[in-house]
């Protein structure tokens, strides 16, 4: 696995490290001792998988507050999504700074979104389907978000959104007077 720095301080794009031959390829999706090596989160406690019927489909932005923190490792399966992650680390260099990346079935890369990040997606074709690997259970008591079109975050999606749920539609606008990751 090619472990890929980004603009965000933590966040990597993983690459599959392909060993080719006439039958095709084989890679590695996850290591426990390459995630540690490379400053990513290696507990995987749960893995979730997302399907989005629509293009334009627009998820996020979504995170968990402490004591249920979760690091993701995210991958497109079929289809193509824009993969988009904002820091929302107040210690942070890279606080509230956005980065974003195409993912599809087809480049087969990852990308992983440390804790403390907020992570949404938005998909750029139909029947676009996800992986994700967590780090920590789900808790719907910890469970919160950010608006996707949150001013703060300058965030530029890249097609006008067509299906939002009603929960992401009403995530507060961010103010760092009224906002924390702790619970």
């Amino acid at each position: 696995m090619k472990y890929r720095k980004t603009d965000l301080e933590d966040a990597r794009l993983i690459e599959l490290d392909k060993l080719s031959d006439e039958r095709g390829f084989f890679a590695r999706l996850f290591c426990e001792e390459e995630a540690a090596k490379n400053g990513v989160e290696s507990r995987v406690v749960q893995i979730n998988n997302s399907f989005n019927a629509e293009c334009g489909t627009t998820r996020g932005m979504h995170f968990q507050k402490a004591p249920k923190e979760e690091a993701k490792v995210v991958r497109c399966i079929s289809g193509r999504i824009w993969d988009i992650i904002t820091d929302l680390r107040p210690t942070s260099a890279t606080y509230l700074k956005s980065f974003g990346a195409e993912l599809t079935a087809e480049n087969r890369k990852m990308m992983y979104i440390p804790k403390g990040f907020a992570h949404g997606f938005q998909t750029l074709e139909p029947n676009t389907e996800l992986l994700y690997l967590m780090s920590e259970f789900y808790s719907s008591d910890h469970a919160s978000g950010v608006g996707w079109d949150d001013p703060a975050f300058s965030i530029v999606w890249p097609l006008e959104p067509t299906v939002i749920s009603e929960k992401d539609m009403n995530w507060p606008i961010y103010k760092p007077t009224n906002f924390s990751l702790k619970a």
